[in-house]
Parts: structure tokens; C-alpha cells; sequence
């Protein structure tokens, strides 16, 4: 039984953003795994590039930087070596240049950590449902799942509560820059230089800069040395410390993808739980939450791809890739691949074995927020399935206009309390 049937004709332009603005298209997917794994497209907006949508290519190659580089971008577009270097954060570093600053921060993110942070989670849950429940109808994307992950966000940058609002209002500017609901400069619909240098080529690049100077500045003056934002800064082993625009790039790179996966993990939840039938009752009987949160993002997938550069000439299912490249790994195809996933179009909280990718496991630059977004999306459930008899949707759901973000902006939900 499936929840989600495809609406796509199987021969969507993957490097249009409005072929995903009615949800990811995946009969396109499904076709291109079948016929053509390694598929050539042209690109109007630059050069083309590779398509690689079968779960165990994606596995493969992910390891393999030496073949295939993040050194050179991770979305479709086109940069110029100046634009990379002025944007790039440690995503767009391969080798002993991402493992210097992935170890700074990794142990602020590492498992045992982030399971202190359950009770943390909880407290902010219980103000973010009732506000949103007591109103019987409301947005769930808006209301709840964009709530949790904005308010945990401020936790970790150590930010004012006040200030959240619009640190995720310019997060969203920058990951959904092609979404005329989130910004007003449309990435492809603009022609203009004048925020090239800016992350995403975005305005709110520039402002979020301002904002992170500003909050750093308030924390020396104040002698507060506590959080991630402190962590970064410090010297390595060599007495390096990370340049002024590193570190900024670092700072969107947090408020932009911090927020995103996690709030588009739980609203394709909640969606899923207002149209499966049986899902209500399966949650409440709480003995999923081992599997749960994983299959809950296996079934966002809120990150569509990851772009690579291939940096020598490779052969991949016949298909000569050449050296400069670009190669798509498109994970919301491989979470939907059913080679891998029985019955991938249903949301099924007991899978196990559950490989799905959409953290980019088994590559060295898989999520480093994955334990907190899987520790949120559970701890969100679990509170609101205490709350509620019944769950059902009042209208269609809308996504992002993005071929880079997988989400559901808009879920109109009814709800009948306990």
C-alpha cells in the first residue's frame, strides 16, 4: 500500500525548480534507475551533468573523493574559482582540509552529547504543541515543524530568543533561494553579480554575515566561551585558527541546513501520519521508536542532492564521465529505490535493516547533525502523539520550489485532541 503516488510523466527536467514544486518527481526517478543510472543532461543555467540515482552507485562512489571531489561545489550551478572560495564552507572541502574543522565540531554533535539533549527537547516541544494544537486547524509545517528545530537552533548558537524569527527566515533565503515564498531574489529568475560572493548567491548571505560579527563581538565582550560558535574559533594543532569568512560561511551553513532537515524531517511525518492509515496507532504504540526516526527521514529526503566533481576521467555503467564533470548523487531517488526499499512509496516505522541515505552515510561528509535530528523527530512525535486522538489533512499540501531542498512548506492539518 502505497501513501504518495507520483504525478510526474516520468521525463521531468531535473534542472528546473519547478519540477519539484508539486513534490519530488519520482516517476523520473524510478524511470532513470531503470534505463539509464548514469544519465547525461544538458543545463541551460551552465555546463551539464551526470545523474546518479541508484541507492548502491550512490553507496559506492560517496566514498570514493579521490574520484569524486566536493572541492569544486555541491549544488548544480556553476561557480567561478573566486565565488567558491569566497562561499565555500567545510562541506566544499575534501581530505585533511574538511577532517581539520569537521573534528573541531564533532564532538558537539557526537551521540552521547546530543542525548542530553532529550529533556532540553522535550521542554521546548510542550509550549510548541499546545500553541498549535489548541487551534484544532493549522499549518503543521509552520506551526510545529518549523518551531522544534528553530528554537533548538538557538540553543546551540547561544542566540537571543528574539532573533530566531529571523535567523531562520534568512536561513530559509539562502537554502530555498529559488522559492519566490522565501526570498525576493529568485536565484534564477535574477541576473545579477552583486551577491556572487555571498553564500547561495544571496542577499541574506550578506545580512547573516552582519549578524554573526555582531554576536561574536557581544560574546568576547562578555567573556562567553560556551557553544559551537566558540568551538570553531579555536586554534588547531598548528596554532591555526579559521579566517573571518570561514567562519561566517560556517555560520549560515548552521542556520540555513540546522533548521532545514529537521523541520521538513517532521512535516513529511506529520503528512504521512494524516494520510496512512494505521500510522496514528502504530506510533502511539511507542514500540517503533528504534526505526521510527530514521524511516520518518528516509521518507522526506530533505536534501535532494549532493553534487561532486569528477576529478579524472572514470567509466560509470558505460557512460564516460570526464574529468571536471559534474556528478549528481540524487538521494531522494535512492531512498525511493526499490531494489533497496520494499515498498518505498510507504512509510513503514519497523524497517529494518533501513539504509537510507539521505544524511549522506558512509561518505566522510555524512551529516554531522544527524544524531540531534534523529533525537528532535522522535521526541516530537512522541509528545505529540500523547496529545492527539486523530490527525487528517484539510487541504493539499505545497512544496519548495527547489530542486536542492525537499520539503513541504505548506501542510493544512485538523486535529482532535485527547
Amino acid at each position: 500500500m502505497t501513501i504518495w503516488v507520483p504525478e510526474d510523466d516520468g521525463f521531468a527536467d531535473l534542472g528546473s525548480h519547478d519540477a519539484f514544486a508539486g513534490g519530488a518527481p519520482y516517476n523520473t526517478f524510478a524511470r532513470l534507475r531503470q534505463e539509464d543510472p548514469c544519465h547525461w543532461s544538458d543545463f541551460d543555467q551552465g555546463k551539464g551533468y551526470w545523474s546518479i540515482t541508484r541507492h548502491e552507485d550512490i553507496v559506492k562512489m560517496i566514498r570514493d573523493v579521490e574520484t569524486f571531489s566536493s572541492a569544486r561545489g555541491i549544488r548544480m550551478e556553476d561557480q567561478s574559482y573566486e565565488e567558491y572560495m569566497a562561499r565555500r564552507t567545510f562541506q566544499e572541502t575534501d581530505g585533511q582540509e574538511h577532517r581539520k574543522v569537521r573534528m573541531k565540531v564533532a564532538k558537539a554533535f557526537s551521540p552521547q552529547v546530543v542525548a542530553g539533549f532529550e529533556d532540553q527537547i522535550r521542554d521546548l516541544c510542550d509550549p510548541i504543541l499546545d500553541a498549535a494544537l489548541e487551534k484544532g486547524e493549522f499549518c503543521a509545517t509552520r506551526e510545529i515543524a518549523r518551531e522544534l528545530p528553530m528554537r533548538m537552533l538557538g540553543q546551540i548558537l547561544g542566540t537571543p530568543d528574539e532573533d530566531l524569527p529571523w535567523l531562520v527566515d534568512k536561513g530559509d533565503a539562502l537554502m530555498a533561494n529559488t522559492d519566490p515564498d522565501f526570498t525576493d531574489h529568485v536565484a534564477d529568475k535574477l541576473e545579477t553579480d552583486a551577491y556572487r560572493l555571498m553564500p547561495f548567491n544571496s542577499p541574506a548571505g550578506a545580512e547573516l554575515y552582519e549578524y554573526a560579527h555582531d554576536l561574536m563581538a557581544k560574546k568576547n565582550a562578555s567573556g562567553d566561551t560556551s557553544g559551537i560558535l566558540h568551538l570553531i574559533m579555536q586554534p588547531d594543532e598548528n596554532g591555526e585558527t579559521i579566517s573571518e569568512t570561514e567562519f561566517r560561511n560556517f555560520f549560515c551553513l548552521l542556520v540555513a541546513a540546522g533548521n532545514d532537515t529537521t523541520r521538513y524531517s517532521i512535516a513529511a511525518g506529520i503528512q504521512a501520519l494524516a494520510r496512512q492509515p494505521g500510522l496514528l496507532e502504530e506510533m502511539q504504540s511507542g514500540e517503533v521508536w528504534g526505526t521510527g526516526p530514521d524511516e520518518i527521514v528516509r521518507w522526506a529526503s530533505p536534501a535532494t542532492y549532493f553534487r561532486r566533481t569528477a576529478m579524472r576521467d572514470v567509466e560509470v555503467h558505460g557512460k564516460q564521465i570526464k574529468e571536471g564533470d559534474k556528478v549528481l548523487y540524487w538521494f531522494v531517488s535512492a531512498n525511493r529505490d526499490d531494489e533497496m526499499f520494499e515498498d518505498p512509496y510507504r512509510l513503514t516505522l519497523s524497517r529494518k535493516p533501513n539504509r537510507q541515505l539521505a544524511w549522506g552515510q558512509g561518505g566522510p561528509h555524512v551529516c554531522l547533525g544527524m544524531h540531534l535530528a534523529r533525537l528532535e523527530v522522535r521526541v516530537l512525535f512522541q509528545e505529540l502523539l500523547k496529545r492527539i486522538k486523530s490527525i487528517e489533512p484539510t487541504g493539499q499540501e505545497s512544496f519548495v520550489r527547489s530542486n536542492f531542498v525537499n520539503g513541504i512548506k505548506h501542510l493544512p492539518v485538523r486535529v482532535t485532541l485527547n
